[in-house]
């Protein structure tokens, strides 16, 4: 059972990242001719002929400009899938997290309530892909200085969601 909510990039973000995304570029968007790349904005694999755009993003910024979080030389951009234009977000809650593959490795990085790193951990998903989120996230929110997760993908580095701390449909207990 997912114990944790993965989040989406929120709506307000999508629409300044459809026009020029973190690093400063302008929004690009293509046609997908194969599909299957990790869409940010609704937590799925694109589709074949759905328009998308590959934009820089730059998670920890968005939340600490939320949050008046410090994250100084943690301020890392990188790049994401987005719609091109109006997502839906992810579809009704349903059994694991986003981007799930058995075997996949991902960095599950824990941030404090400045947007340090303070830890992280390795995790190669399992056949139960949200038996091994779930215990990486308990893991992690047990130090109760962890104000929020990333979760990244090894082999490209990049962002796939984040989970907070309390709140925002993040259950601890």
């Amino acid at each position: 059972m997912t114990a944790y909510e993965a989040r989406p990039i929120a709506p307000s973000a999508l629409e300044e990242l459809r026009k020029t995304d973190d690093a400063g570029r302008p929004c690009v968007p293509y046609t997908t001719t194969e599909g299957g790349d990790p869409l940010r904005c609704c937590l799925r694999g694109t589709e074949a002929g759905e328009k998308v755009a590959l934009v820089s993003y730059a998670p920890l910024r968005r939340w600490a400009a939320e949050t008046r979080a410090r994250p100084g030389a943690y301020d890392e951009q990188g790049p994401v899938f987005i719609h091109a234009g109006e997502c839906e977000g992810p579809a009704q809650a349903g059994p694991g997290y986003p981007f799930s593959r058995a075997g996949a490795l991902r960095t599950v990085r824990r941030y404090d309530a400045e947007g340090e790193i303070i830890g992280g951990r390795l995790l190669e998903i399992p056949a139960d892909g949200a038996d091994g989120f779930d215990a990486a996230f308990a893991e992690a929110f047990a130090d109760p200085e962890v104000a929020l997760v990333h979760v990244r993908a090894v082999e490209y580095g990049c962002f796939h969601f984040e989970v907070r701390r309390g709140g925002a449909g993040v259950p601890l207990g």
